[in-house]
């Protein structure tokens, strides 16, 4: 299971080299459930996207997406919702 990282518009330094110490990413498109059409950073997990990502959502809880299909390729990956957290 993997904690993402949402997508942000200004990060400060402290933040922007913490994530280049994490190593390879993928963006994460969540394709339905209550952050339908989110997208976000989340850390490779041996070459291949994680197959679940916890995404934290507005009213404070937390929100569990599995890969939407085994195949993926590229710098991104669909998730479909499971449930909250």
């Amino acid at each position: 299971m993997t904690h993402a990282h949402m997508h942000r518009n200004h990060m400060t330094s402290e933040e922007h080299g913490s994530d280049q110490a994490r190593g390879p990413t993928i963006t994460a498109r969540l394709d339905d459930g209550p952050l339908h059409g989110t997208r976000i950073e989340a850390q490779v997990v041996e070459g291949r996207p994680p197959s679940t990502v916890d995404v934290p959502a507005d009213d404070s809880s937390t929100c569990r997406y599995c890969l939407a299909e085994w195949a993926q390729s590229g710098p991104s990956a669909t998730y479909t919702f499971l449930y909250r957290v």
